[in-house]
């Protein structure tokens, strides 16, 4: 049964949902429903014509978010974007290039301490500041005419909106401006709050999650050792570092025998600790302290057993692409990860399409080519190979490169991207793995 992410309505002015929905793709756990207006005045009509579809709204800016709130007809939480001084700072920075700010500066949507800070900060503490302090949620109107008295009386050169109307009004009147855009912390920090509200998220903070530690290799880890006696030490050493991440997930563990671990926690402290699926701090620790990897599978699910076997699932994803490498399997199938472990990893993948799995095996690429890909796309970005590249990446002859690689093609999922000349021999084709831009 497939599972259903938690839907959000994101509604705002073009550009602060295209900003928003750049970062949505860090919380996999949204599925995300846009819709652009040009005014505020529209945010109530949008927000009831999704209102059933969706668990929690999301607005652009405070206005839009008071009018839907204001409308009265929604029982969902609704949630903002808010403009903090973090956006003043770009804003001050783009303003000085354009005039000189020792004019004064006219300000809306912050509080004075906000500004006064902002400037003391950037060293600026002389440049004359006029902060709006009309009504909270006041029409453009009042706004715009507060920045054009500013203006025309010469008491500032430059208006700063956090509204997007205003700042349209103001480029019509001719009015020098700079629009306050939130930061993508103010965005992370939001999303946040609007995904612990909704009911979805708090039945799934509870929520049973398995996880299995594989010590890569340790036979050979242990071989180094020069005695038993510094093999049972580093035994203890290990199980004391599991046992202490364990310990800081709330969770519960116990040792297969051996090289595996296995412990039990909950997905809200996971997610929380993870960073929101993005890092395993455990995983850095031991390499740090000895030189050792590990392979990490996490399994969530509706019930323990479903939960332990998607556990086991990805532990061999993890395996499959080499080790040093933690993989998530939810509870509807679909693959997250690789996690950063003692390596960075320059992008953490998001969730991987069980359609785009299917694909793939389809023309005939197993699941661990394709975690190998994938492992490599996230640490590397490389999605680009020549024949031979491919063949070591695989573990497998030349030969089989080649035939693997004209069967993709075939079907869609490569594509030849160019010619590498060399002084001897026949130029090498690069061949693009489009479906991991």
């Amino acid at each position: 049964m497939q599972v259903q992410q938690i839907r959000i309505g994101v509604i705002g002015t073009q550009t602060i949902v295209d900003k928003i929905m750049k970062i949505m793709d860090t919380f996999p756990s949204f599925d995300p429903v846009p819709l652009v207006f040009q005014e505020e005045d529209e945010a109530p009509a949008l927000a009831q014509r999704i209102g059933d579809e969706v668990e929690v709204l999301f607005l652009s800016d405070p206005l839009s978010q008071r009018k839907v709130k204001e409308s009265g007809r929604l029982a969902i939480p609704v949630h903002y974007v808010p403009v903090t001084d973090a956006g003043l700072y770009k804003a001050l920075f783009s303003a000085s290039q354009k005039v000189e700010l020792a004019g004064g500066i006219s300000v809306d949507t912050l509080t004075e301490t906000m500004v006064v800070r902002t400037l003391k900060d950037l060293r600026i503490p002389s440049v004359r500041a006029v902060v709006y302090d009309g009504p909270a949620y006041a029409p453009k109107q009042h706004i715009t005419a507060f920045h054009q008295a500013q203006y025309e009386s010469g008491a500032c050169s430059i208006a700063f909106t956090g509204v997007e109307s205003v700042a349209r009004e103001l480029a019509t009147l001719g009015i020098p401006h700079e629009w306050l855009l939130p930061s993508d912390q103010d965005i992370v920090v939001s999303l946040e709050r609007a995904l612990l509200s909704t009911a979805s998220r708090r039945s799934r903070e509870g929520q049973i999650v398995v996880g299995m530690i594989n010590v890569d290799d340790f036979g050979a880890q242990a071989l180094r050792r020069s005695n038993e006696h510094e093999v049972q030490k580093l035994k203890l050493d290990i199980h004391r570092l599991v046992l202490d991440y364990v310990e800081s997930l709330d969770g519960y563990l116990t040792h297969l025998g051996g090289d595996e671990y296995l412990f039990f926690t909950t997905r809200g402290i996971f997610e929380r600790e993870s960073g929101g699926y993005k890092t395993i701090p455990l995983a850095k620790d031991v390499n740090k302290t000895h030189g050792i990897s590990l392979s990490i599978g996490m399994g969530f699910g509706r019930s323990a057993s479903m939960a332990g076997t998607n556990a086991r699932i990805a532990m061999r994803k993890a395996k499959e692409v080499g080790g040093n490498a933690c993989f998530i399997v939810r509870e509807d199938g679909t693959l997250i990860g690789p996690l950063e472990m003692a390596d960075p990893v320059q992008e953490v993948l998001s969730v991987t399409d069980p359609a785009l799995i299917k694909r793939a095996e389809d023309a005939g690429m197993t699941s661990a080519y394709l975690s190998k890909l994938l492992n490599q796309r996230a640490r590397s970005g490389k999605y680009e190979y020549k024949v031979h590249e491919l063949a070591h990446l695989l573990d497998i002859t030349v030969r089989s490169a080649h035939r693997l690689l004209q069967l993709w093609t075939d079907h869609g999922l490569v594509e030849i991207s160019g010619i590498e000349k060399v002084p001897r021999g026949r130029p090498r084709q690069i061949f693009r793995f489009t479906f991991l831009e």
